[in-house]
């Protein structure tokens, strides 16, 4: 998911209908440039070389979306044509790909559901990494100027700083000292982990 801005100003971006080293392609409506959809970057046409800025984003159920967010409304286009394929839980070569100041680095869903959740660095700052059967979370790890450090107790996730109890799904804490702060989400995205690699050879993958 990308910024669709570009020097403050939005774009329309639609499907070009080809593929680049198998992933999809977009161009915008203004100048016709042909975009790689994992790099955000243009790879044809007037804008070659721009590249969009990477949302914080996540792949998640949408009953579990739902439930967060009750009051979601979704734009769904030619429901009756599309195939539902079932799948318990994630594929374990899923990976979350996290971009920022021109570094990266990816982590295996199996790795970090095995864990619970990990506290790291990335690119300078402390990060969080969260898997739940719903899905794959980073943020940054800071409340104001204090860097947390996350902790599963239990059933509960608290912060061993000052023993809030958060919610990292949504990065919000829900009880205790830092109780209505919200964390920082990281730019990235879910990836199968050969396509990171071929878009992100020099990518740092995490090891536990």
């Amino acid at each position: 998911m990308h910024d669709r801005r570009i020097d403050g100003v939005p774009h329309t971006f639609g499907n070009y209908g080809a593929l680049f080293m198998n992933a999809m392609t977009w161009f915008d409506h203004e100048t016709s440039s042909v975009w790689s959809q994992p790099w955000g970057r243009a790879i044809g046409g007037e804008y070659l070389g721009v590249e969009l800025f990477i949302l914080p984003s996540q792949v998640t159920t949408w009953s579990n979306w739902k439930d967060a967010h009750p009051s979601t409304s979704a734009m769904i286009n030619d429901v009756n044509r599309l195939s539902f394929g079932r799948r318990q839980g994630f594929n374990p070569d899923f990976v979350l790909g996290l971009l920022l100041t021109e570094q990266a680095k990816a982590f295996y869903y199996r790795d970090v559901a095995a864990e619970g959740l990990v506290n790291d660095e990335f690119a300078g700052l402390p990060i969080v990494v969260w898997a739940s059967d719903t899905g794959l979370n980073a943020y940054v790890r800071m409340v104001g100027d204090q860097v947390l450090t996350f902790e599963i107790r239990g059933d509960q996730i608290l912060d061993q700083e000052t023993g809030s109890r958060w919610n990292l799904g949504r990065g919000l804490a829900l009880d205790g000292p830092l109780r209505g702060e919200a964390l920082q989400g990281v730019p990235g995205t879910s990836s199968y982990d050969w396509a990171w690699r071929d878009f992100y050879p020099n990518s740092e993958f995490y090891s536990p």
